[in-house]
């Protein structure tokens, strides 16, 4: 059952969507450059893990039951936008607020609370159900055995640990730590028109 499974056709997909720029990255960026490696790369695995449970959830056919019951992806949806435009909120107030605040909310945060970020992030994210969904529905045929989807799901969810991490790391890099230092306020504003348009876009598309 396994060489039925289209497992480059997957990863192909997620890769794409991985890779393309979205809250995840955004947050995953704008974290590495203000607070540190250590933060992004605990911003990352949250989301890293918050992709793992859509993966295993599609695969299972919980996002099918959660898409035939309306009012709970509805749920998810509301509740995903209001968090993205709760971040888009703290963004703007960071773009205004003088440097030597911004640096005492820094303290304060921990990597715990980061990654708890990063899981809330893609766990309310309405569009990875559709992704995961429509993923596994694309190349995983009905019928698949449990141990050829435990392997998608790994595949998928080491592709996506990958790609989020390395984005840490690279946006932590003292060359754009520096830059955002120097241009902190543009960084934050393009943060917080960006979660709100993604908070807006979901609110207002129709998710089918």
């Amino acid at each position: 059952m396994v060489d039925s499974i289209n497992l480059p056709l997957i990863l192909v997909a997620a890769f794409i969507t991985t890779a393309s720029p979205g809250p995840a990255t955004l947050a995953i960026a704008g974290t590495s450059m203000a607070r540190g490696r250590p933060f992004g790369l605990a911003l990352a695995a949250g989301i890293t893990s918050g992709s793992l449970i859509w993966s295993a959830a599609a695969a299972l056919g919980l996002s099918a039951i959660m898409l035939t019951n309306a009012w709970v992806f509805e749920l998810i949806r509301y509740v995903g936008a209001t968090y993205l435009l709760f971040l888009a909120w703290k963004s703007a107030r960071a773009a205004f607020a003088r440097s030597e605040a911004v640096a005492r909310g820094v303290k304060a945060q921990s990597l715990h609370a980061a990654y708890l970020k990063g899981l809330a992030l893609h766990l309310t994210n309405p569009k990875a159900i559709l992704f995961f969904g429509s993923l596994y529905s694309l190349g995983v045929p009905h019928g698949t055995s449990l141990s050829a989807l435990s392997l998608v799901i790994v595949a998928v969810g080491v592709q996506s640990f990958i790609l989020f991490h390395a984005f840490a790391l690279m946006f932590s890099l003292p060359r754009l730590v520096a830059r955002y230092s120097r241009l902190r306020r543009w960084f934050e504003a393009t943060f917080a028109v960006a979660f709100a348009a993604a908070g807006v876009k979901i609110l207002t598309a129709r998710l089918t």
